[in-house]
């Protein structure tokens, strides 16, 4: 039996820690390649420290592009709002290293004669949910999301225009006969641009957002809060600290609640599976639970380079399933083709969708107009239960 009494804890980062920065300039050159070219080719990787940006990796797509790639980069630290001295959209030095994607791989995931598209790498791939929020997300990094993301709307639109771009939260959320009912520790440290603020007074600007945030009764006298621990934020983003593509998969996915493959998204074009088949299993696994047939499910696929079916489909419903799980195993390959080009065409990613995905999360968030975000539609529960 699962333990249904405990505290759990999950962290999340702004668009504008290092790490985002990266990750945010990485899917943007992605974009920018897919609205030139929607089967283009592309693994962006990107470095970012005091005064520099760094991109590299991969591609196969229009030249035109490559040549856009300062600017894309320079338009991404002016929209997350950095103009302090030691990184300043305008002043700071971009060096691009783009290069053709090697013939070895293309040759592994390239339809040819009688073979279907491979994947663009071996892998695991897992997808997570569970009916504790109505985004079918584990609480505590669906709210340490949700904070920042108000803090970073308060903070573009000049209400609270002290604040800076870089900000991390965490949330520790206790558990009652499984469910979540309160918070017990709350961490937010946020860039501030006033050198005389002290964490008391950074507190008395955000608990407001933060209890707005959150759902009611969750903070209590009982609460412990840690607001700027270090007494003094004032260097933040890639000036006090380096940033990379990729270095924060646990942020983008449930916070630790659910096993991750290894995989980062950021700067993959969507054969590659280790971001293409994320979403899938996320998709299958939410509509599994939408479905009823599971209060909680993990969902793996895996898969060979230049294979295109998944070697295994593994689903475990944490004993809170309605059918038996090798039944929903059936059920999920019979409701969505699993190849990559499969996937790629069930969920629209063929699409310059991935700049919003850099920050905030991957998951959770609601499926936009234009095909962004459609592995979260729950659209495939009828199909679902009549499979099974």
């Amino acid at each position: 039996m699962a333990r249904q009494n405990y505290t759990f804890t999950s962290e999340s980062v702004s668009e504008g820690h290092p790490d985002k920065v990266c990750d945010r300039i990485s899917d943007a050159v992605l974009d920018a390649f897919l609205g030139e070219d929607k089967y283009a080719r592309v693994a962006c990787e990107t470095f970012a420290t005091t005064d520099r940006v760094v991109i590299g990796g991969e591609v196969r797509g229009p030249a035109s592009v490559i040549k856009r790639v300062e600017d894309i980069a320079r338009d991404c630290v002016k929209d997350i709002g950095y103009e302090q001295e030691g990184f300043h959209w305008a002043n700071m030095k971009v060096d691009s290293y783009l290069h053709a994607q090697s013939d070895d791989i293309a040759r592994g995931v390239d339809a040819a004669d009688n073979k279907d598209e491979g994947a663009g790498d071996q892998g695991i791939m897992f997808g997570y949910a569970v009916n504790e929020t109505e985004a079918l997300m584990p609480a505590p990094i669906l709210y340490a999301h949700a904070i920042l993301r108000r803090l970073a709307e308060v903070r573009k639109n000049g209400t609270e225009a002290w604040m800076g771009p870089d900000a991390k939260s965490q949330l520790s959320i206790r558990y009652e006969d499984g469910k979540p009912v309160g918070a017990s520790q709350i961490v937010l440290s946020t860039q501030h641009l006033d050198e005389d603020m002290t964490p008391d007074d950074v507190r008395a600007k955000v608990a407001p957002y933060i209890e707005e945030v959150l759902p009611a009764g969750w903070i209590t006298p009982e609460t412990v809060w840690h607001v700027n621990p270090t007494g003094k934020f004032v260097i933040g983003g890639p000036d006090g600290d380096a940033g990379l593509t990729g270095r924060k998969i646990i942020v983008d996915t449930y916070g630790g609640a659910a096993p991750h493959g290894g995989g980062a998204f950021s700067g993959k074009d969507p054969t590659k599976v280790d971001r293409s088949a994320a979403y899938a299993a996320r998709y299958l696994a939410k509509n599994v639970v939408a479905a009823g047939l599971a209060h909680r499910c993990t969902l793996q696929l895996s898969y060979a380079i230049g294979v295109a079916e998944p070697l295994s489909i593994y689903v475990d419903t944490h004993g809170t399933g309605e059918v038996s799980e090798e039944a929903i195993e059936r059920a999920v390959g019979e409701v969505m083709d699993l190849t990559p080009r499969g996937i790629r065409t069930h969920l629209g990613l063929n699409k310059p969708i991935f700049q919003r995905t850099a920050a905030y999360g991957h998951f959770g968030r609601e499926p936009d107009v234009d095909g962004g975000f459609s592995w979260e539609k729950v659209d495939l529960v009828e199909a679902l239960k009549k499979a099974v």
